[in-house]
């Protein structure tokens, strides 16, 4: 079917407004993304994190839209034992943590106020092609190694990730979007694959992607960061069908050969992709 590609921020009322009129559903994907980034500017991440992200729900709320996917990351539970679960009493860590959940609740608040089907996916730390541009570790990691330089590990390299590839937040998103209202309405979903893997794990696992391991240098731990986390996906399992079907050594070989190629042709890496990958 056809459809229109519209480039605006979220900060243009007029233009969100106009985007938004006679769509059926919102996938909120946008977001100023990163801890550090949080820490330096908080008050620039809420602007772009919470009010922006309220301005698009209460335009599709004035719209008439069904359903509002927003894009949450498990930065808005903060620090706990994993696996994370929604029913973690959430600690954010940082700015950035704490404007995802705000988003959140503004999504329960519009779902049992207004009637609107709106639900948080918290992403996992996501990765995969078409994020060259983005400050994620996998793609600055990646970057770095695929110009022979080194990487760098804040802390003892021990601290834990769920890296989740884009497709599978993708096909995430997509379930989401056509589950039923009442299996969405006002509900969280952790959105990972339920496998923990350290920073240190993770180095080597780039280093065969990119076919040589990798240079090391390493610096303080950083404020905000959580020491381990990792998904429960089993609320994402029963309500929308979710599993992730792509191991991480086969989503860092499709992505190094994507970022491979993006630095050898820099036309392929301002290609917009179907489907971006998520936050962090």
């Amino acid at each position: 079917m056809p459809h229109e590609l519209i480039r605006a921020p979220l900060a243009d009322r007029a233009a969100v407004s106009g985007a938004v009129d006679g769509v059926d559903a919102i996938v909120q994907l946008a977001a100023r993304a990163g801890i550090p980034d949080s820490v330096a500017d908080p008050l620039g991440t809420f602007e772009v994190n919470v009010a922006q992200t309220l301005g698009l729900l209460d335009a599709a709320r004035r719209a008439g839209v069904r359903r509002f996917v927003f894009a949450s990351s498990n930065a808005a539970a903060g620090d706990h034992e994993p696996p994370a679960d929604e029913s973690d009493l959430p600690h954010p860590r940082s700015p950035y943590g704490a404007s995802k959940l705000a988003g959140e609740a503004y999504c329960q608040a519009y779902a049992a106020t207004y009637g609107i089907a709106a639900c948080a996916l918290r992403f996992s730390n996501a990765y995969g092609p078409y994020s060259l541009h983005k400050k994620s570790v996998v793609a600055a990691w990646l970057r770095a190694a695929l110009r022979d330089e080194p990487v760098t590990i804040h802390g003892d390299g021990e601290q834990t990730r769920d890296f989740v590839y884009s497709g599978d937040l993708a096909r995430a998103v997509v379930a989401t979007l056509e589950a039923p209202d009442d299996a969405v309405a006002g509900e969280l979903f952790q959105v990972g694959t339920g496998r923990e893997t350290t920073i240190n794990q993770l180095v080597t696992a780039i280093g065969v992607a990119v076919g040589r391991p990798l240079e090391i240098s390493h610096e303080a731990a950083r404020a905000g960061d959580v020491r381990r986390n990792v998904s429960r996906v089993d609320k994402a399992a029963d309500r929308l069908g979710y599993r992730a079907n792509v191991t991480l050594d086969d989503g860092l070989a499709e992505t190094a050969r994507w970022f491979s190629a993006a630095l050898a042709d820099p036309d392929l890496a301002g290609v917009v992709p179907h489907m971006a990958s998520g936050s962090e």
